[in-house]
């Protein structure tokens, strides 16, 4: 009789892995935190101290915003943004994309716990677009951008479009939003600054874990007045830890360093979808990616797709992927990828090699 194998067991011996920033464990990422805080540094208390004052100020001034607060999770942070927005505009309306993370990820938080009311613009296989804007007829208290569309694969609207978007918004008395969990992916795209990408948004949120690699953590920036009007919501949401100190310090570390990198990181994506696209049975969306994230489409049985996955994983020591979702495209799944520095462990023709092993 054959042993059963233990999947988590098998993924947990892995040393190598194509997402993300690697396997470092726990004792690693506590040896960092101590490294990074400075001899001076004091714990802060309920978010109030030098640390995280700092932090929030060094963001703000990343974004060109005049203030930041940081804040445990993004789904409060983006729920907090809009409920103060529709306060001031007097229109509990938002507007955003049907694949918004905020309508397809958040059990519809935003409706449940502040009455806000959804628009759906768009397509929900297309990056928005001005057109769609212009179909809408109802006033919006705000229209909610997401840079770049992870349920798209990262795909963003280009300059010049973004802007007339955010125009459009500004005509009507709209404030617009970002979601900007991963704005960070975005830079290398647009060639400009951060601050730059972020000038004509009234607020924009960001996280520090999604791309960076941090332990938690987002950020909420905008104008000094909006950033104090919702700093009693992370209390009403259960979000004003006792002490923040242990997720800024790893939030800063991992901003200062891996910032820089996304350059380097989107042209490595780039070269690992050139590699996969020619592996008969692979697509890649967007094609070649526009930020370093990218949804790899592989055609086949799903639970074969995942045992030859395993196969490697067990062989190699190497994690491809360990989750697929099923399409609406029969016998095609997919599965989402961001690479970061682990991907430098795992040479192009290792790449090919592992992934025409799946696709036998």
């Amino acid at each position: 009789m054959t042993e059963e194998r233990n999947p988590e067991e098998i993924w947990t011996a892995c040393t190598r892995v194509l997402g993300g920033h690697g396997m470092a464990g726990v004792k690693e990422t506590l040896e960092g935190l101590a490294a990074e805080a400075g001899a001076d540094e004091r714990p802060d208390h309920y978010g109030i101290g030098a640390l995280v004052q700092d932090f929030e100020r060094e963001v703000a001034e990343l974004l060109g915003k005049e203030a930041a607060m940081f804040l445990p999770t993004g789904t409060m942070t983006q729920q907090i943004a809009l409920r103060v927005w529709s306060e001031r505009t007097g229109r509990p309306v938002v507007g955003f994309h049907p694949m918004c993370h905020m309508e397809v990820h958040e059990q519809h938080a935003y409706a449940v716990m502040h009455g806000l009311r959804p628009q759906l613009i768009g397509d929900r296989n297309e990056v928005l677009a001005l057109k769609d804007l212009e179909t809408v007829r109802e006033p919006l208290g705000t229209l909610l951008l997401e840079l770049p569309q992870r349920d798209l694969g990262g795909e963003l609207p280009p300059w010049d479009e973004l802007q007339a978007q955010i125009e459009w918004a500004h005509q009507r008395g709209t404030r617009v939003h970002m979601d900007g969990a991963r704005l960070w992916e975005s830079g290398p795209y647009y060639g400009r600054t951060y601050a730059e990408i972020a000038a004509g948004f009234d607020s924009v949120y960001v996280s520090f874990y999604k791309g960076l690699g941090a332990l938690a953590g987002s950020a909420l920036t905008g104008p000094a007045d909006f950033i104090q009007e919702a700093r009693p919501w992370v209390r009403r949401h259960g979000g004003n830890l006792f002490q923040f100190y242990p997720y800024v310090l790893s939030a800063r570390k991992q901003l200062r360093e891996r910032l820089p990198r996304f350059p380097d990181y989107r042209e490595r994506a780039a070269e690992i979808a050139g590699v996969l696209d020619a592996v008969p049975g692979i697509r890649i969306r967007p094609n070649p990616p526009q930020t370093n994230m990218m949804h790899i489409f592989l055609e086949g049985d799903r639970k074969r797709l995942l045992e030859r996955s395993l196969d490697v994983a067990e062989a190699e020591r190497v994690t491809l992927f360990r989750h697929l979702s099923p399409t609406s495209v029969p016998n095609m799944s997919v599965f989402e990828v961001t690479i970061g520095d682990a991907a430098g462990e795992l040479t192009n023709d290792e790449i090919g090699e592992l992934f025409s092993r799946v696709m036998e």
